[in-house]
């Protein structure tokens, strides 16, 4: 290296540049700033053996629980099958015949078991529904209004209380571990008894209020039928509904459940 490019301290004039700028609080422009040197991560907390839950938080934070869908009453299928009860009530409805020798204008239908087995089946409230639609319907065929009216109050009494108490034992049936569906013998005779008494009243009360309204008779006349006419013919027609319903009960009950 040549005199003229050393300093009288024997250092190159570049370097001694250099540190009178660094005296001078200057940047050095070839000098780069060492990198930051990278902190060391969090050292994170050993966990507890028994975490105490945040019961707070928990209270506070928006649930997302969601009820479940509300199910429907009535599934399609029940509805197709009280369709086909109905349907068979109707046709039921068309076959008459008299029920007592010598009472020939009163005449017994099988309409009412079709309620009756969709009690058995879906409840009383689809029973009594059945029941109801079958009596006007039929009124397409008759056109006697006040006969449904009639029907409808008659059908409710006895299909009701057999429902109900045929409902009953076979919940508690289902509580005791026995077989789904089954109810026992007794309340079902329970029932059918209840039914048969309380739609024997009901008719004829029916026949007091309705008849005289529809046919013009006076009251006193229809009170005269009751003994001779009318209670014997409506204890029989809800005694054979009875029988037919029990014997059908016991044969369909897997089918009904």
């Amino acid at each position: 290296m040549t005199p003229e490019h050393e300093t009288t301290t024997g250092i190159p004039e570049d370097l001694s540049d250099r540190g009178r700028a660094n005296k001078r609080g200057q940047a050095d422009p070839f000098h780069l700033p060492p990198p930051n040197p990278t902190p060391n991560p969090p050292t994170p907390n050993p966990p507890t053996s028994n975490p105490t839950p945040n019961l707070g938080a928990a209270k506070e934070a928006p649930s997302s629980h969601r009820p479940p869908p509300r199910r429907a009453r009535w599934s399609t299928r029940q509805l197709t099958t009280m369709a086909l009860f109905i349907a068979l009530g109707v046709i039921l409805s068309l076959i008459e015949f008299p029920l007592i020798p010598g009472i020939e204008f009163l005449k017994y239908d099988a309409s009412t078991l079709s309620a009756l087995m969709g009690g058995f089946a879906y409840g009383p409230g689809a029973g009594c529904l059945i029941g109801m639609l079958v009596a006007w319907v039929h009124v397409l065929f008759t056109g006697n209004y006040w006969g449904a009216v009639m029907n409808t109050c008659v059908v409710i009494a006895y299909v009701l209380p057999i429902a109900l108490i045929y409902r009953a034992s076979v919940r508690k049936a289902d509580r005791q571990g026995r077989p789904a569906g089954t109810a026992s013998t007794s309340a079902l005779i329970l029932g059918l008894v209840l039914g048969t008494l309380l739609t024997t009243l009901v008719a004829i009360g029916a026949n007091l209020v309705v008849t005289p309204i529809y046919t013009g008779m006076p009251r006193e006349a229809i009170i005269a039928m009751i003994l001779p006419a009318l209670l014997p013919f409506n204890l029989a027609k809800a005694v054979l509904n009875s029988i037919l319903g029990f014997v059908l009960i016991k044969g369909l009950r897997r089918f009904l459940r």
